[in-house]
């Protein structure tokens, strides 16, 4: 069952016993709630095309409209996706339910720990397919983040610009991905959000093993409104907006976008992927309806002239730096080397700490179709024709149960640090080849 925290694309689910989330106060926010749209089958094709303003040669596809398509695909999509116990059970259910594709998003998911970005007395929360606000700090749901992320078709090297950046959740795991030669960018409208993002990026840097698996393009957060960036600001590969863009400020946003680049962007109440085909040539695709909080407009000073968002420079990286990036690069090298040299001599790795199977349960759902309501209990089409395998499950999980709880194995070892303070070299730069982090 796929989650109704995103919406589907041509419609919605919602289940009644989820909790309601806080309005936000006008921030540069998402809202992860989706709203019920109308299929409109006049607008599409045979194709589920249509071609708007032929001039700017700009293609927008939509999905086909016909209310039993639209059910159909509520099917599909399904119920909220369960909530996990750890960092990973959230990883998997979201792969579960396809939100999440791709290796390299499945990746950057699994090394930053959704739970180290909320306030400690809100952390019961962090693994639940939810958005979370909290004064001007806001997270929105897993299932929309990853949709994002699988919508930017991140690549290394290339420029990240996240406007609305927020806690950094987002733009760090981004950097993961754009790796050290890569440009990720964020501008956020409050100071004490970026203060907090600066907080929990240090903290990643400074304490997680994951830091050390990649290559981390780290994240510049600067103050302002989103709406009066700079006009002589570069243009970038990828732009995430994370509020709802106002039709009026469409063509601004795809300004920002090199030739070639994607914006992905709440537009008219849809998740929208833009991409630029040519200077002035677009592609866009609907995602799926979702509701976000719009974006603030801009406050002018008392002379009438704008506060222009400066955005930080392309910095050319030292020698030093690169010295650095290239010696942890060949020691990754050469453990991957020695691991795959163990594998060859039979020596096996450990069993992977098993999990306790999750039950399937039905969710009752309200069901939005073209403005009318309706009550349904919905499944997935496989549970009818599968209840003697869901009584099974419920047998072996009840024997496991029973059984003495498996221990989690330890914590995997840092190859990297280990060797780094294996090699005979001065104290000093080995701290500086771990980024002088904590152990």
């Amino acid at each position: 069952m796929r989650s109704a925290a995103s919406g589907a694309q041509l419609g919605s689910v919602y289940s009644p016993s989820a909790p309601a989330l806080a309005e936000p106060s006008g921030a540069e926010k998402s809202r992860t709630e989706p709203r019920p749209t109308e299929p409109n089958a006049a607008e599409a094709n045979r194709n589920g095309t249509k071609r708007t303003d032929p001039s700017r040669a700009e293609l927008t596809r939509t999905e086909p409209s016909h209310p039993l398509s639209v059910y159909r695909r509520l099917l599909k999509m399904g119920g909220a996706v369960s909530a996990g116990e750890d960092n990973d059970e959230l990883i998997d259910n979201l792969k579960e339910a396809q939100y999440i594709r791709t290796e390299l998003v499945e990746q950057a998911f699994r090394a930053i720990d959704r739970a180290d970005y909320y306030l400690e007395e809100f952390k019961d929360n962090a693994y639940k397919d939810l958005a979370w606000k909290h004064g001007n700090i806001h997270l929105s749901a897993p299932c929309i983040y990853s949709e994002v992320m699988e919508a930017l078709d991140l690549q290394p090297g290339l420029s990240f610009l996240n406007l609305g950046s927020g806690t950094g959740y987002l733009s760090s795991m981004v950097g993961l991905i754009l790796g050290p030669f890569g440009v990720n960018h964020g501008v956020e409208l409050h100071s004490d959000v970026i203060e907090y993002a600066k907080q929990k990026l240090d903290f990643f840097i400074k304490t997680s093993d994951s830091f050390d698996k990649f290559e981390f393009c780290e994240p510049s957060f600067v103050i302002g409104n989103c709406l009066e960036i700079s006009p002589d600001c570069t243009q970038y590969d990828r732009v995430y907006c994370g509020a709802g863009v106002q039709k009026e400020h469409e063509d601004y946003m795809k300004n920002l976008l090199k030739v070639g680049g994607i914006l992905v962007m709440p537009l008219e109440e849809k998740l929208t992927k833009i991409t630029r085909t040519g200077p002035s040539a677009w592609e866009t695709k609907k995602i799926l309806a979702v509701s976000f909080a719009p974006l603030i407009q801009p406050n002018h000073t008392d002379s009438g002239k704008p506060r222009l968002v400066h955005l930080p420079p392309v910095a050319v990286r030292s020698l030093q730096d690169l010295a650095r990036i290239a010696i942890r690069g060949t020691i990754k090298k050469i453990i991957h080397q020695e691991a795959l040299g163990r594998a060859g001599d039979g020596l096996k790795s450990p069993p992977r700490f098993k999990r306790r199977r999750l039950r399937r349960r039905r969710m009752e759902t309200i069901v939005f179709l073209d403005k009318e309501v309706f009550a349904s209990r919905i499944s997935s089409p496989s549970d009818d024709n599968n209840n003697c395998e869901d009584m099974e499950e419920e047998r072996l999980e009840e024997e496991e149960e029973s059984k003495p709880s498996e221990l989690k194995p330890d914590p995997p070892v840092n190859f990297l640090r280990e060797k780094v303070l294996s090699l005979p070299l001065p104290d000093p730069l080995k701290y500086y080849l771990l980024y002088y982090r904590e152990k």
